[in-house]
């Protein structure tokens, strides 16, 4: 039970900073970034949260009980898959700590879903082109 509990969260933090509908108890439906929430209430914070037909507002703040469903509006970026692609030009150089959303090359570069995020030089040039190129074959949006 702890497990599932555990693994619940982690899908849910994932989403944090992603576009998600949000869909309300009494049917209304918003979306936006969502910016964080209350594993006690379940209650969430949208950026941006627009409900069709209505203006945008820059936050909103719903409450657990009247949420019926979250569901998010963008692929999830695959780690896995980019850190396969970083080990063909950087063999056993590699280590994915997926938990944290983060590659490790060389002990010393590190690169998540946004490209390297640590670390200068040639080695940390090319594994941003290998990040460019895993992105762009697969038509994500580099955020």
């Amino acid at each position: 039970m702890a497990l599932a509990r555990r693994r619940f969260f982690e899908e849910l933090s994932s989403t944090v900073n992603k576009n998600v509908r949000v869909v309300l108890r009494d049917g209304k439906v918003l979306t936006g970034k969502l910016l964080g929430y209350d594993p006690n209430t379940m209650s969430i914070c949208l950026g941006d949260a627009k409900e069709m037909g209505r203006e945008t507002l820059y936050r909103a703040f719903i409450y657990g009980d009247t949420i019926a469903g979250i569901y998010l509006a963008e692929r999830p970026f695959d780690l896995e898959a980019l850190a396969k692609e970083l080990e063909k030009v950087f063999p056993n150089m590699v280590k994915l700590y997926e938990d944290v959303g983060v590659i490790v090359v060389m002990d010393k570069i590190r690169v998540n879903e946004t490209g390297v995020i640590e670390g200068t030089g040639p080695a940390a040039e090319r594994a941003q082109r290998v990040y460019e190129r895993f992105v762009r074959e697969r038509g994500l949006k580099s955020t």
